[in-house]
């Protein structure tokens, strides 16, 4: 029996998932608020955390702090690296 019968069968311990592809963490699209928002002030944590219990990856989930290191809560204008912020805005063309 080779490992994707196993997964299909459901006698891996490894996934919930049985061979299948898993769903896509609310927190990995552009509409998360983890880094829109959350990370830099906090706000949306009831959302945030919500999203965050949904990853199944056997860990306890706890929702990380915010960042100690914000803007007072203005999204920086430039990375370190001197790329203009926010990235969505300012792609290689």
């Amino acid at each position: 029996m080779g490992l994707i019968d196993k997964l299909q069968q459901g006698d891996s311990n490894l996934t919930p998932f049985n061979g299948n592809t898993p769903p896509t963490n609310p927190l990995a699209t552009a509409q998360s608020k983890m880094h829109d928002s959350y990370s830099i002030t906090g706000q949306n944590a009831g959302t945030v955390n919500a999203d965050y219990q949904q990853y199944l990856d056997g860990a306890l989930n706890i929702l990380p702090t915010p960042s100690q290191l914000d803007l007072g809560g203005v999204n920086p204008s430039i990375s370190p690296t001197g790329q203009a912020l926010p990235y969505t805005l300012n792609q290689p063309k």
